[in-house]
Formats: C-alpha cells, structure tokens, sequence
C-alpha cells in the first residue's frame, strides 16, 4: 500500500524539497500551500504524478479541519505529517504590534496544533506513523528583531514534545531545525547576496557553508523511516554545527 503524507507549506523553498523527496521514497504527497499558484503548480508536475496540492491557510483552523477532512475522506489517513508552513514579520519588539505577533504565532505554532490535532486521531487508528515538526535554530538560540518568529519556533519544540509524550507508542514526533539554509528567503531575511555578509555567516558555521535544502530533505527521511524507529521527542539540528547545546 502506498503510504501517505501531508506537508504543510510543502510547496516553495525547503517544503518542496521534503514534498519531492517524500515522493521519490515512494509517498502520496499532499503538500498544503496558502498563496502561490505557480510555486503549487511547478511542485505538482516536479512530483510527476505523486504530490498533489491544496490550499489552505494554516491560520485559519477551520480551514484546516476542513481540508483535513477532505484528505481523509479522499485519500485515507497520512503515515507521515510534516508541519513545515511558518511566516515571518521581523521588528524591532517595541515596534512589533499585535498584529505582528498573532500572525506569526497562529501559522508557526497555532498551525502546527491544529494540522496535527485534524490527522492524529486517523494516524492513531491506522496504526500510527511520523510527525515531524520543522522549527529552527531561533528556536534554540534568541536573534535581534524575531521575538515572535523566535517564541513561535521555542513553543514548537515543547509542543514536539508533549506530542511525542501523548501520541506513543504508535506516533513518533520529532523537531527538525535548519540553520543558515540556501533559500530565496534566508538569503533576503539575511542579506546574504552581499559576499561580506555571507562571508561573516560561514565564519561562524563550523562546516564552513550553508545548508541546502536536499541537507534537510536527507533529516526528514531519516525522521520518517524505519532507521528512526526508537527516535521520539527529539530534536535534530542541521546547522553545520553553528549551534552546539
């Protein structure tokens, strides 16, 4: 039976990579998008016929019972959850407005509780599977002006956790954290097209480049397959050893 998995913002950036990776294990990809038709479309064809996408606004959670239930119902339930969709809005704190912080908090953490909250009880019934929960280094380690980017990645960890505790013995939930990653977004967020910026960053990252989004797709696979097995309520850092806690 081909087995099946969801990923929220599974269409752009180091979602696509997992959603292409997931398929190439052989998966049933639905990868979850909030806005960009082209990025949903050029996933689909990459996927050649095993990712489909749909959307939904993991800030919204009736939106997201809804489609879950649409994924249910059509294609049974997932062996595989990757709750992977997060914003930013990086201020200053004392110019950062509520509206700032709430945005922020109900896709990166409020998201992730409902995604999974919607898919665990069918996992549970067929048999279980992987969660896997994409947070970051910020989790772990504070940045100036991401106070509520940061706060959302840090809950994410203990929701992980708590997960890992409530779900076994059938449902394994881990945290995967991306340092310094090759994307379109970290590269703008950090200004990193300047060669003395990006220079600065690999001086402080021990394997002395950034992280690519196939580094990442390699963690995932190892997080949903059976070589990770005895693995739950762990976190596992893909930074170049840039954080070493």
């Amino acid at each position: 039976m081909t087995p099946l998995s969801v990923i929220s913002g599974g269409t752009r950036g180091i979602g696509r990579a997992l959603s292409l990776r997931l398929a190439a294990l052989g998966h049933r990809v639905i990868a979850l998008y909030r806005g960009d038709e082209a990025a949903a479309r050029e996933t689909a064809t990459a996927g050649e016929g095993r990712i489909a996408t749909l959307r939904c606004d993991l800030a919204r959670p009736e939106e997201i019972r809804a489609v879950c239930r649409g994924i249910t119902d059509t294609y049974g339930a997932p062996s595989v959850l990757v709750n992977n969709a997060g914003v930013n809005r990086d201020r200053p704190f004392l110019e950062m407005t509520a509206e700032d912080w709430d945005a922020v908090l109900a896709t990166n953490l409020s998201g992730p509780f409902h995604l999974t909250r919607a898919l665990a009880p069918a996992m549970a019934r067929a048999g279980g599977g992987s969660i896997v929960n994409v947070a970051s280094t910020t989790a772990i380690r504070p940045r100036v002006n991401g106070a509520n980017y940061c706060a959302s990645k840090a809950g994410l960890l203990q929701l992980t956790k708590c997960l890992a505790l409530e779900l076994a013995p059938h449902i394994r939930v881990n945290a995967l954290l991306p340092g310094f990653t090759d994307t379109e977004e970290v590269t703008e967020r950090y200004r990193l097209d300047d060669p003395e910026r990006l220079a600065a960053v690999l001086d402080t990252v021990p394997g002395r480049r950034l992280g690519t989004a196939d580094d990442l797709a390699d963690a995932l696979e190892f997080l949903v397959t059976a070589r990770s097995g005895y693995v739950t309520g762990q976190q596992l850092v893909v930074d170049g050893g840039h954080f070493m806690g």
